[in-house]
């Protein structure tokens, strides 16, 4: 192959190259959230999870201070999007529209 990236060890020996590993996008799609209850949205992803994917969410326009960053979790075969910090009881809730983008490596 004439283009990539090659990364080498210190001891000279090739560690990465263009043949390491893929990235595949499994999933791309809006999600949307409104009104002011704490809730989450499954998407499946068949052969995706925390071993072998990452799942984000990417604004897709301007947004106001009233709309925060939804949150993602990666489960093996769904993509969870909650529209507030799971892990913090008091945190605030977040709506409007954002691109869930779930990648699988290998």
């Amino acid at each position: 192959m004439s283009y990539g990236i090659r990364v080498w060890g210190a001891d000279g020996a090739l560690q990465l190259d263009e043949n390491s590993f893929t990235i595949r996008v499994a999933l791309s799609t809006l999600v949307t959230f409104s009104g002011t209850t704490k809730t989450s949205q499954d998407f499946a992803v068949p052969g995706v999870g925390p071993g072998n994917g990452v799942a984000i969410v990417i604004p897709v326009g301007a947004y106001d201070s009233n709309q925060r960053q939804h949150e993602t979790e990666l489960l093996d075969g769904v993509a969870r999007v909650y529209n507030h910090t799971r892990t913090y009881s008091s945190s605030t809730v977040s709506g409007g529209t954002m691109r869930l983008l779930v990648m699988r490596f290998s």
